[in-house]
């Protein structure tokens, strides 16, 4: 099998990519897991959840919350595999610095920042030569958001999946936990 340097995985809540991207890097035993939700004082379920992951998770791998995504693909001094967990966490934290869910503070700026940082990281995916693997939510198949902000946020991680999809060697849809291949790796 070809080296896959950059592998993206798109699901929905609780399809099963988390996992699948813990298998395609379990048999590394040091790899960066880049966690972007952050943490949520006084959330039980939330901390639940980290919880889980970090059960699942292999004790050599190694943790860092950050949404800095740009500086881990760029690091050349840790040649180690990158599993980042996930984009649409990585765009609310981005959307949150920018005050992007106000349609004024949108249109005042934070339209162009969110899509900077966006493309960024977009460009910082297809540079590095780092064996990546992200999770990222396919949030263009459901319910149409009632909300402005709500569409403003399915639409920029539609466009951000499509950048880092079209980057990447591999791109996989998980569904009910089972695995569809949407671009293949060359052989």
């Amino acid at each position: 099998m070809a080296h896959l340097p950059r592998t993206l995985i798109l699901g929905g809540a609780r399809s099963g990519k988390s996992t699948r991207a813990e298998q395609l890097l379990g048999r590394h035993p040091d790899v960066l897991y880049v966690a972007t939700g952050g943490r949520r004082d006084g959330d039980a379920e939330w901390a639940q959840r980290i919880e889980l992951h970090r059960e699942r998770r292999p004790a050599s791998w190694r943790t860092a919350e950050t949404c800095d995504l740009e500086t881990v693909l760029a690091d050349p001094a840790d040649p180690a595999p990158v599993l980042v967990d996930c984009l649409g966490l990585w765009l609310t934290a981005v959307m949150d610095e920018h005050g992007a869910w106000a349609d004024d503070r949108w249109a005042a700026g934070g339209e162009q920042a969110v899509r900077a940082r966006c493309d960024a990281l977009a460009l910082a995916w297809r540079r590095t030569g780092r064996q990546v693997v992200a999770v990222s939510n396919e949030v263009g198949m459901g319910v149409v958001p009632a909300t402005a902000a709500g569409r403003r946020f399915r639409d920029t991680l539609g466009r951000l999946n499509m950048a880092v999809a079209e980057a990447s060697e591999r791109v996989l849809l998980v569904v009910a936990g089972q695995t569809l291949i949407i671009k293949p790796a060359a052989s």
